[in-house]
């Protein structure tokens, strides 16, 4: 094997200005290891779990919006990259995925730790490449370094998101001992200036002249990143034009002035639309997923005139079954471009959903502020006290619609994450981690005991960061299967749905050496926040009881004044 080639993996990565490698360790893959390891200008964290390793590069690159590094050796481990690889797919998340692998002679031979590797992870990158075994020739030498500007271009490359590398490699995989590693300064690096994503002229003069047209202009966030210029835009489009913002938590909209974020509360179908006057003439949306079901049942049933999706990649998705037009561009580019030429704006639809924003909320506190210790009244006291400037990261899957439907305080610049990728429970922890290890911020995961004890591993490493504070709601099972129609009414639902389990996290916080605290009242509750959030890392463990929960949320929805 020429260890040259693969030194130039780490050297060609560095040139284009990746910094951190998360990888897992094995023999197949030590040359990688090495490359990395020795490289000066890159820093490399060893995760044992290949899942938890993957997850937490996806919490690394969300957080730094750059892209990570993962490398694991032949076998299975690289199939257990694959929760991570899925997610980053779908939040558009850029990562270079190196897979070690035997030599293609050597693949279905019944030799150990060996499986088809080559395109493992399918439809769910943006590519996948083989790098060349034998760099000997300087044509192919020329060729694995083309091939390699090419995979990290196309991981940046918008919508970004996961590439595999596949590295077949012979041995020897060690230089002899004392051996130094020269990286190759002069390798070939292929760089891109990408284009803006802007709209001509004309395209901004016919697009205003329809907009014109519309006194019912409805914006809908999905997710996306903390973006401050583009709130800024929002802002000024909302005011010139008389459009309405709704914002999911994960569109990271909330601070918005008028914004409508407890649509989660007063959007029920039909029943909204008789007497209230909000549904829309233009539909206009920007970003990924969005989390509220009555939200999407709610444009379903009361369709636009026009729906105009902002995206630059022009990929056709129409969850609101409503979608009459994609526009090429970025939403910050359509907002700031859009928001000046328009006549004086008409309030009444916006009026129309303050009334109901106002009403939402106003019931929402109420309810919430009871002294009644369970999962909702506590998730909102919890939301109510994130300290100024954190990141909080919302597991899947309760814990992100109770944070949906309580929205969180104006002007406290909170940026928000969540798998909602793919809406897995697998990897929040992880995600989390990854995210901690990428930023000086207080980083806060609120999340129930399945998706933590499930994804335990994230914390079983030598790099646990002093920012990391983990909120669980131990409900000793799925509660959201209580919560949710159709489950519910089901006879099997304690033991083929909620799962349940007995485990606490005391042990599991004294095994990574976190403080823990643990409360079961709101008493209990007040007196560990305070000294929670300046604790140093630690796992705060609510514990409730399920069917008060389930018993509570269906009050919730019983005195709802906007129920059906």
């Amino acid at each position: 094997m020429n260890l040259t080639s693969v030194f130039s993996i780490a050297e060609i990565c560095a040139q284009h200005g990746i910094k951190e490698v998360i990888l897992s360790p094995g023999s197949r893959c030590a040359p990688l290891t090495l490359a990395f390891v020795r490289h000066p200008a890159i820093q490399v964290r060893t995760i044992s779990d290949e899942r938890a390793a993957a997850f937490i590069a996806l919490g690394m690159a969300l957080t730094k919006r750059q892209p990570v590094v993962l490398v694991c050796t032949s076998g299975t481990a690289t199939l257990n990259f694959a929760p991570a690889v899925a997610e980053a797919f779908y939040q558009q998340v850029p990562l270079l995925v190196f897979t070690a692998d035997r030599p293609a002679e050597w693949i279905d031979q019944l030799d150990g730790q060996t499986i088809r590797q080559e395109n493992v992870y399918g439809a769910h990158v943006k590519q996948s490449f083989s790098f060349p075994v034998d760099t000997q020739h300087p044509d192919v030498e020329w060729f694995a370094e083309r091939l390699l500007s090419e995979a990290i271009l196309a991981a940046q490359a918008y919508p970004a998101g996961p590439v595999q590398i596949n590295v077949p490699l012979r041995e020897p995989f060690y230089p002899p001992p004392g051996e130094e590693i020269k990286f190759k300064k002069n390798a070939k690096v292929i760089r891109e200036i990408a284009s803006s994503f802007s709209l001509t002229e004309n395209q901004s003069l016919e697009l205003q002249q329809n907009l014109k047209k519309f006194s019912r202009i409805l914006l809908v966030a999905g997710q996306q990143a903390w973006q401050p210029e583009l709130q800024a835009a929002l802002q000024t489009f909302a005011q010139q034009t008389g459009a309405v913002i709704v914002a999911d938590v994960i569109s990271n909209q909330q601070s918005l002035p008028g914004v409508i974020n407890h649509h989660d509360v007063f959007l029920n179908g039909k029943a909204t639309a008789n007497g209230t006057g909000l549904q829309p003439d233009l539909l206009i949306t920007f970003g990924l997923s969005n989390i509220s079901k009555n939200l999407k049942l709610f444009l379903r049933a009361f369709s636009p005139q026009q729906h105009w999706h902002l995206q630059p990649a022009g990929k056709v998705a129409d969850p609101f079954q409503s979608l009459t037009q994609i526009i090429r561009v970025t939403p910050f580019n359509f907002f700031s471009g859009m928001a000046s030429g328009h006549d004086a704006p008409h309030p009444t639809y916006q009026q129309q959903w303050a009334t109901q924003e106002t009403a939402a909320k106003n019931y929402l506190n109420q309810f919430l502020n009871q002294e009644i210790f369970n999962e909702f009244t506590v998730f909102k006291r919890m939301l109510d006290q994130l300290p100024l400037n954190c990141l909080l990261h919302v597991a899947n899957s309760m814990a992100v619609r109770y944070a949906n439907i309580i929205g969180l305080e104006p002007n406290k610049n909170i940026e928000v994450f969540a798998n909602r990728g793919t809406s897995g429970i697998d990897g929040c922890t992880s995600t989390t981690v990854g995210s901690a290890l990428s930023t000086n911020k207080l980083t806060v995961l609120i999340t129930g005991d399945l998706a933590f004890f499930y994804d335990r591993n994230g914390l079983w490493h030598n790099y646990l960061p002093t920012n990391l504070r983990i909120i669980i709601l131990n409900n000793h099972a799925g509660g959201i299967f209580r919560l949710i129609d159709g489950s519910k009414q089901q006879p099997e639902l304690a033991e083929f749905f909620e799962t349940h389990q007995p485990l606490e996290a005391k042990l599991t916080a004294q095994e990574f050496n976190l403080a823990y605290y643990r409360c079961e009242n709101l008493q209990q509750l007040a007196t560990s926040l305070t000294t929670f959030w300046t604790g140093g890392p630690g796992i705060l463990e609510i514990c409730t009881q399920s069917l008060e929960n389930a018993a509570f949320f269906e009050l919730y929805r019983k005195q709802s004044p906007f129920k059906k």
